[in-house]
């Protein structure tokens, strides 16, 4: 169980206004009380194995003091000598000396018992654990390409190698590990977190979408909300021993099956983060085309209703590198881009993130409040909504404006939405000597 801490109360404790707290302490919440109570246990360790080796030096110090005294009294006309001794006796004073105690300081090396940062081998990425997270939970949500099943300790997928640092279990697992894979440190990301302040593993990420593994999951759905008129947001959650593993851009098979009637099956990008991987979010329009569509608009699918999902597809996935990123949407293509544009988020390695929306009907930015919600909370997203019936024309229109920013900057650029949409986006893009490579297209 997670504790709200009162950070007002540990303003006051340490004579520290809260205007002034280091922003890591604000709204932070606590793991169950056996995380730092370990966390504490491991800092007092190391702060006791520190104080003896301080305590060594010490008298090593002190003792060459005494030495250097000795031979500048056998030796009274070698200046150095007591030269030496002098350095020597004042460098030791300004060690042993008290300092004023910087007490945000003191907060941040407190966080340690509440956080605990990991460190993946051999990658090198990095990512904090807070609160009650378990490890997966806090790999996904920093936006990592984790190895992992069910997420519950049934089928072992996500087991990895302690290098260095501990965990503690948070949950039974039924997944049961081998005397060898225990004796090697091998344990679950999803029943454990971090028992140290510091932690190092060794895993295997995935690299490329053929990393993951195809998935049949029957699904529940659990809301259809109105959008905008011709826009639906389609909200399934997986079983709880079942979760989709997918990287941000790709798309999935959905399937539906009216009582006496043929399954209708339809693929859709997803809209919704890796992070949250049991709530899988689809933008759908109207499409008459569309049969899975056709019942979602005519009420035929409510909530409770299964939806069985296949996948992932696709290789519209970030590219890794730190460019700054561009994305271009026209209508419902935002799903893909709003999943790429989370997951960018999360990772926080590109220097800016810009976004080009256009809708070809009135309704057509029916997520305009993420977009200024990430404006706001974001120094480095931008966005522009564009406007216009023929989607053609609306794309060359997004290119000049990128062309008045965006092309004397290395970028890398993904666009999603019809080929109408696509096509002259693109071509506007290589006249402009933007790269084959560094555009990555994904057709609605």
């Amino acid at each position: 169980m997670a504790h709200p801490f009162d950070v007002s109360r540990a303003a006051q404790l340490l004579g520290l206004a809260r205007g002034v707290l280091p922003q890591q302490v604000r709204d932070v919440r606590l793991p169950s009380q056996e995380v730092p109570t370990r966390r504490l246990a491991a800092q007092s360790q190391d702060l006791a194995d520190l104080r003896k080796h301080v305590q060594r030096y010490r008298s090593l110090v002190i003792a060459l003091q005494k030495r250097i005294r000795d031979l500048a009294v056998q030796h009274p006309g070698d200046a150095a000598w007591r030269a030496l001794e002098q350095q020597v006796t004042q460098g030791l004073t300004q060690v042993l000396a008290t300092e004023p105690v910087d007490l945000r300081e003191v907060m941040g090396t407190s966080l340690k018992v509440m956080t605990a940062q990991v460190t993946v081998r051999p990658s090198g990425h990095e990512f904090s654990v807070e609160g009650h997270a378990n490890l997966l939970q806090a790999g996904l949500h920093a936006g990592l390409k984790l190895n992992y099943g069910c997420g519950n300790g049934s089928c072992g997928m996500c087991k990895v190698r302690v290098i260095s640092g501990e965990v503690v279990k948070t949950q039974h697992s039924d997944y049961t590990l081998s005397e060898a894979e225990k004796a090697q440190g091998y344990t679950l990301m999803c029943c454990h977190t971090a028992a140290s302040s510091e932690l190092t593993l060794e895993m295997l990420e995935a690299s490329d979408p053929h990393d993951i593994p195809e998935q049949h999951i029957v699904t529940q759905v659990r809301a259809v909300t109105e959008l905008a008129p011709d826009t639906r947001l389609l909200h399934l959650k997986t079983p709880s021993s079942y979760r989709l593993r997918f990287l941000a851009g790709q798309s999935v098979l959905l399937g539906w099956t009216l009582p006496g009637h043929d399954t209708v099956q339809t693929a859709y990008p997803l809209a919704s983060c890796p992070c949250d991987d049991r709530n899988l979010h689809f933008f759908i329009a109207r499409d008459a085309s569309d049969a899975l569509a056709r019942h979602l608009f005519a009420g035929d699918i409510q909530p409770g209703a299964a939806v069985t999902v296949l996948g992932p597809t696709g290789d519209f996935v970030l590219a890794d590198g730190h460019r700054s990123l561009v994305f271009a949407a026209c209508d419902t293509g935002f799903a893909p881009i709003k999943s790429l544009i989370e997951h960018a988020l999360s990772l926080d390695v590109a220097p800016s993130v810009s976004l080009f929306w256009l809708a070809t009907t009135s309704d057509g930015h029916f997520c305009s409040n993420q977009c200024r919600a990430w404006s706001e909370a974001l120094d480095q997203f931008e966005y522009e909504l564009v406007s216009h019936a023929d989607a053609s024309v609306g794309a060359r229109q997004i290119a000049q404006a990128m062309r008045a920013d965006l092309f004397d900057i290395d970028c890398d650029f993904y666009l999603a939405g019809p080929p109408e949409f696509i096509n002259p986006l693109h071509e506007e893009l290589r006249s402009a000597g933007v790269a084959a490579a560094q555009i990555a297209i994904q057709l609605l």
